[in-house]
């Protein structure tokens, strides 16, 4: 197989991550559909670094919660990736059904963008361990952070019902 395909089949099988950070970072549909491209095209300038020492799915959550939070800070909405993929309205379709969870993606977009980061990663079953792997902190400070992200959580729950 080629790097190309490798890489496609990657990332096709775990645009679902990328999903997520977007749906965590933006709300606008638009500007999430951007963001994903600018994850694609991050991911892929990266790709030829990845040696495999984390699992993919771990590396895709580095450069994804990376270029969400660099895209936020320029206030980019221009980008050059040409690779597509599926552009359903991932957020919507996902979750419009259930209240609670609308009103829990609601008050994580109050949090910070660390915040947002460690939320993202503990509600996909990541252990403190992998958590603090792929942001750079010890498994202490995460389980510090996600404690208090669990108060502030429950305060701004209590601020939107």
């Amino acid at each position: 197989m080629s790097i190309e395909k490798d890489f496609i089949t990657l990332v096709t099988s775990n645009q679902a991550i990328i999903h997520r950070i977007c749906c965590m970072y933006l709300d606008n549909k638009a500007d999430r559909e951007d963001l994903f491209q600018e994850i694609v095209l991050q991911a892929w300038k990266s790709f030829k670094s990845f040696r495999g020492d984390a699992k993919f799915h771990t590396w895709l959550y580095r450069v994804g919660l990376n270029t969400a939070i660099t895209y936020i800070k320029r206030g980019n909405r221009d980008t050059l990736a040409e690779l597509q993929f599926s552009q359903e309205s991932y957020c919507e379709i996902t979750y419009r059904e259930d209240e609670d969870i609308l009103l829990m993606y609601q008050a994580i977009s109050r949090l910070t963008k660390v915040e947002k980061a460690l939320v993202t990663l503990y509600l996909e079953d990541y252990s403190y361990n992998e958590i603090a792997e792929t942001l750079g902190m010890t498994a202490n400070h995460v389980a510090v952070k996600i404690s208090r992200i669990k108060t502030k959580l429950k305060q701004i729950s209590k601020q939107l019902s």
